[in-house]
C-alpha cells in the first residue's frame, strides 16, 4: 500500500523567498525544505565550517606535515565504493600537490573483504610504507590497526561510519561521528572528511612556511571529486554538504573538473555544462562502483587520477562496460528475487532475508535496494563468501536504523553474526551459511519489535499539484540547476493526466503522452512495460529532454495510481 503525502511548508516562508526573487515554485519548494532565506542558498565557500572544528584535524595535519617533512611514504587504504574512490584521489591529489611521497592500496571486496583487515595490512607492509591513512573506512578496524602497529606502521584513521563499542589504537582518528567529537556537520561522506583534513594540512604547512616563494596548491580543484563522492554515497545533503557540493558542480559545469569525471560524463552521454546532482547519482557514481562490485575499484580510482584525456577516458569506457555487465546480473538477480518471493505473502512480512548461491556478491547490494523500494520492507540479500561464509547487504526504510538493529541482533545472539557495519539505511554483515535460517527467523522478529504496520506503508511525498501553466521548460531547467540529494529531496509533483498515447519503448520502458487542462505533455515511465489505465494519478519530475538537438519538457513518473 502507498500513501500519497503533500510536504508541509510555511506559506509565509515561500512568500519570503518569493519576494527576495525566487521563482513561485521553487520558494514553495525550498520553504518544504526548510530553508527561509535565500541568503541559505548562497553556498559561498566561506560559509564552510571551520576545519578546526572537527576533532583531531589538526591534529592530523601536524603527523602529515612531520611525515612529508622527513620524507616518510604514505599509503592510502581505500574502499571499493564511489566515496571511497573519490575520497582516495583526493587524498593522493593533495598529499601529491603538498610533496608526499604517497601511493594507495584499494581491497577487492571478494579477496579481502571491506576495511583495514590484518590482511590487507600485511599486503600493504610488502611496499614497505611508514603510514597507512585510511579514507571511507577503518573506525571498527580494530584488529587491523594492531596488525599494523605489530609491523611497525603508524594508522591514521578517516572515516564518517558509526564507530562500535571500542576504537582502533589509531596514532590519530578524524571521523565526525566518533565519541567527543562536537563539529556539527555529521553528515558528512567519506570523501568531504579527508577534504577537511586536507584544508588543516593546508594550514599546517602554510604556518611552517612551506609554500615561502612557490604557488600554494588550490583545494578548491578538488571539489568536483568531493561532490560526486558526496552525491553518491547518498549521504544527508545538510548545510555543509550542499556547499561542498554546490561548489563541485560548478567547477564541473565550467569545463574545469578533472580528466576521469570529464571521461565520465561523456561514456554516460551527459552535458559537463549542464551536469546535475542527478548525473552524480544515477550515471557517474554507477559506473564509478561497477569497478568495485564486479573487479577492481583500482581501475575507477586510475580513472580519477588520470591527468590524461585519452587515458581516462579509455578506463572511464572500461568502467562503463562494467556497468552494462552489472545491470545485466542485477537484472537476473531480481527476477530469481521475485520468483522466491511469490513463494511467501510478503505483506505478512516485516522484513525480508534472501540467499541464493548464484547471486553476485558485488550486486546483492543494488539487489536489496530494488527489493526495499518494491515493498517498503528492510532488505538483506545474501551471497557465499569464502569459506562457508555468507556476505549480506541490506538496505532498511525509514523508521529502523539497519546498522542498530543488527547490533541489536548480535546482542541477542552472540556469535551469529560475525561482524557487521553500516549506517541507518544501509548495512553489511557477514553470517555463516549454516546460519542464514535462523538469521531470517531472528532479524524478522528484532524488526517485528520495532517497525509498526504504519511504517510499513510506503509514502510517496510531493510538492503539491502545478498547475497545467506552471509546468514549463523554464521550470525544469530552473530545477534541474539546484543542488538536491538525500534528505534535501528533488521536487516531485502530484496531478490527475489523461493518457493519450502509450507505447513500450526499448522493451522494458512506457514513453507516454498524457494530457491536462487541454495541455499535453510528454512523459516517461521507466521499467514498467504494461498498459496503463486512460486516467491516472501520477507523481512525477520535471525533466529536460535533449534530443537530435532538441530541448524539450517532460515528464518523468515516480508513481502512479489509477484516477
Amino acid at each position: 500500500m502507498t500513501d500519497i503525502a503533500p510536504r508541509p511548508f510555511s506559506p509565509d516562508d515561500a512568500q519570503v523567498l518569493a519576494e527576495q526573487g525566487l521563482h513561485p515554485v521553487l520558494a514553495r519548494v525550498y520553504a518544504a525544505r526548510g530553508i527561509e532565506s535565500v541568503q541559505q542558498l548562497e553556498y559561498d565557500l566561506k560559509a564552510l565550517l571551520p576545519f578546526h572544528l572537527l576533532t583531531h584535524a589538526q591534529a592530523m595535519s601536524r603527523h602529515l606535515a612531520d611525515a612529508i617533512a622527513a620524507g616518510r611514504r604514505l599509503l592510502v587504504i581505500a574502499d571499493y565504493d564511489s566515496d571511497g574512490a573519490t575520497a582516495c584521489a583526493v587524498a593522493v591529489r593533495a598529499l601529491r600537490a603538498f610533496g608526499a611521497t604517497v601511493d594507495y592500496l584499494v581491497p577487492n571486496r571478494f579477496e579481502y573483504g571491506y576495511g583495514l583487515t590484518p590482511e590487507i595490512v600485511r599486503l600493504a607492509a610488502s611496499g614497505k610504507p611508514d603510514i597507512l591513512i585510511t579514507v571511507d573506512n577503518g573506525i571498527a578496524s580494530v584488529a587491523g590497526v594492531a596488525e599494523a602497529n605489530r609491523l611497525g606502521m603508524q594508522v591514521l584513521v578517516t572515516d564518517h561510519h558509526l564507530p562500535g563499542d571500542e576504537l582502533p589504537d589509531a596514532a590519530c582518528i578524524v571521523n565526525p561521528n566518533q565519541p567527543g567529537c562536537n563539529f556539527p556537520g555529521k553528515n558528512l561522506a567519506g570523501v568531504g572528511v579527508i577534504f577537511y583534513v586536507m584544508l588543516a594540512l593546508r594550514a599546517e604547512l602554510r604556518q611552517r612556511n612551506v609554500f615561502a616563494g612557490k604557488l600554494e596548491p588550490n583545494l578548491g580543484s578538488l571539489l568536483d571529486l568531493v561532490a560526486l563522492g558526496t552525491v553518491a554515497d547518498v549521504v544527508r545533503l545538510d548545510n555543509l554538504n550542499r556547499i561542498l557540493v554546490s561548489n563541485g558542480l560548478r567547477r564541473i559545469r565550467s569545463g574545469k573538473a578533472c580528466a576521469g569525471i570529464r571521461a565520465l560524463l561523456k561514456v554516460s552521454g551527459r552535458d559537463a555544462r549542464r551536469a546535475s546532482t542527478w548525473d552524480m547519482g544515477f550515471a557517474l557514481g554507477p559506473r564509478l562502483n561497477a569497478a568495485g562490485r564486479l573487479e577492481d575499484m583500482a581501475l575507477g580510482i586510475e580513472c580519477l587520477l588520470s591527468d590524461d584525456p585519452v587515458h581516462a577516458l579509455d578506463l572511464a569506457q572500461k568502467l562503463d562496460a562494467l556497468n552494462r555487465e552489472r545491470r545485466a546480473i542485477e537484472a537476473g538477480m531480481h527476477e530469481q528475487a521475485l520468483a522466491a518471493l511469490e513463494q511467501i505473502t510478503v505483506q505478512d512480512n516485516y522484513s525480508l532475508s534472501l540467499f541464493d548461491p548464484d547471486w553476485h556478491q558485488g550486486v546483492i547490494g543494488i539487489l536489496a535496494s530494488r527489493l526495499k523500494e518494491k515493498f517498503h520492507r528492510p532488505v538483506i540479500a545474501f551471497a557465499q563468501g569464502n569459506d562457508g561464509e555468507l556476505k549480506g547487504s541490506g538496505r532498511s526504510i525509514p523508521g529502523l536504523h539497519l546498522r542498530d538493529t543488527l547490533d541489536l541482533v548480535s546482542k541477542r545472539h552472540p556469535e551469529m553474526i560475525r561482524k557487521f557495519g553500516g549506517h541507518a539505511m544501509a548495512a553489511g554483515l557477514t553470517i555463516a551459511e549454516e546460519d542464514f535460517s535462523r538469521f531470517e527467523t531472528v532479524f524478522e522478529a528484532v524488526c517485528s519489535q520495532l517497525l509498526t504496520p504504519a511504517l510499513l506503508t510506503r509514502t510517496v511525498e510531493t510538492d503539491g499539484a502545478l498547475a497545467s501553466l506552471e509546468m514549463s521548460l523554464e521550470l525544469a531547467q530552473l530545477l534541474r540547476n539546484e543542488v538536491w540529494g538525500q534528505a534535501f529531496p528533488e521536487p516531485a509533483f502530484q496531478g490527475i493526466f489523461q493518457v493519450e498515447q502509450q507505447r513500450v519503448v526499448g522493451e522494458k520502458h512506457l514513453k507516454l503522452r498524457l494530457g491536462q487542462s487541454g495541455r499535453s505533455f510528454e512523459a516517461m515511465l521507466f521499467f514498467h512495460a504494461e498498459p496503463l489505465p486512460e486516467r491516472l494519478n501520477a507523481v512525477y519530475r520535471l525533466d529536460v529532454n535533449e534530443y537530435n538537438g532538441n530541448t524539450t519538457l517532460q515528464l518523468l513518473l515516480n508513481h502512479w495510481e489509477p484516477a
